[in-house]
């Protein structure tokens, strides 16, 4: 389920330009306490991976950029799209924003506009999709001395797709207490993609953004749609939206 935020500055509103935790604290600010608790401190388990199951977009609007102190400056009308396959979540979300009337991010303030609900249903084993925020697909590995480090991927390397579906299928289990059914999962890039860096506390993450075309089983792709593509999705990374698809 996707929920589409139209939102409106009554002045200026400046963010630091890496702004994906203000804007996740917020939205954990938005919905039942009890809920936000479970999903911060728990969430839903698989093996020995547990996960949040929704994401969110980047803030859409016009903005300008002020170098010097390395923010975003934006004015007017603005838009933001959370999805999870939770209607729990979706519904706090809704009802959380409609009570506020409002969304802060920071020391920022957002007047809530509208919301509109969207159910995007996966009929076939293919898709097209374009990112609303950056995909972010991983691995850890350790150096000879014993230290972690992280590698990024990007659409095209030789592991890309298999972190994807593994990723996919992890969530599934997390999400229903069973195997998603079998056949891989391929993503393929329709034209260029752009790398985004992102520092998150501290940590430099790298996603890239663009159009994709994704094959596998249905259940697997409507996770892409419902829960984002690749990793970190709670902390503001891959959250798409379907190109031709129906409600």
């Amino acid at each position: 389920m996707h929920l589409f935020i139209g939102l409106v500055s009554p002045g200026e509103l400046e963010l630091p330009v890496h702004y994906n935790h203000l804007l996740q604290a917020a939205l954990y600010r938005t919905i039942d306490p009890e809920l936000a608790a479970f999903l911060h401190d728990r969430g839903f388990e698989s093996g020995s991976r547990r996960f949040k199951l929704f994401t969110f977009s980047r803030i859409m609007g016009r903005f300008n950029i002020n170098k010097e102190k390395n923010t975003l400056l934006f004015a007017g009308e603005m838009s933001l799209t959370v999805a999870s396959p939770l209607t729990d979540f979706c519904q706090s979300i809704a009802n959380g924003l409609l009570t506020a009337g409002q969304l802060k991010v920071g020391t920022g303030r957002m007047e809530v506009k509208s919301i509109s609900v969207r159910q995007f249903t996966v009929p076939r084993d293919e898709i097209v999709l374009k990112t609303l925020s950056p995909m972010v697909v991983y691995s850890t590995f350790l150096r000879p001395d014993g230290r972690k480090y992280t590698c990024y991927f990007q659409p095209g390397d030789p592991d890309y797709d298999h972190l994807i579906e593994n990723n996919l299928r992890k969530k599934y289990q997390a999400l229903y207490n069973q195997a998603a059914p079998p056949s891989p999962v391929k993503v393929n890039p329709l034209g260029p993609v752009k790398m985004n860096i992102v520092n998150y506390k501290g940590i430099t993450i790298k996603g890239y953004s663009g159009r994709i075309a994704m094959t596998g089983p249905k259940e697997l792709l409507q996770m892409a749609v419902d829960t984002g593509v690749g990793n970190k999705n709670s902390q503001g990374f891959g959250c798409v939206e379907p190109l031709g698809s129906g409600k």
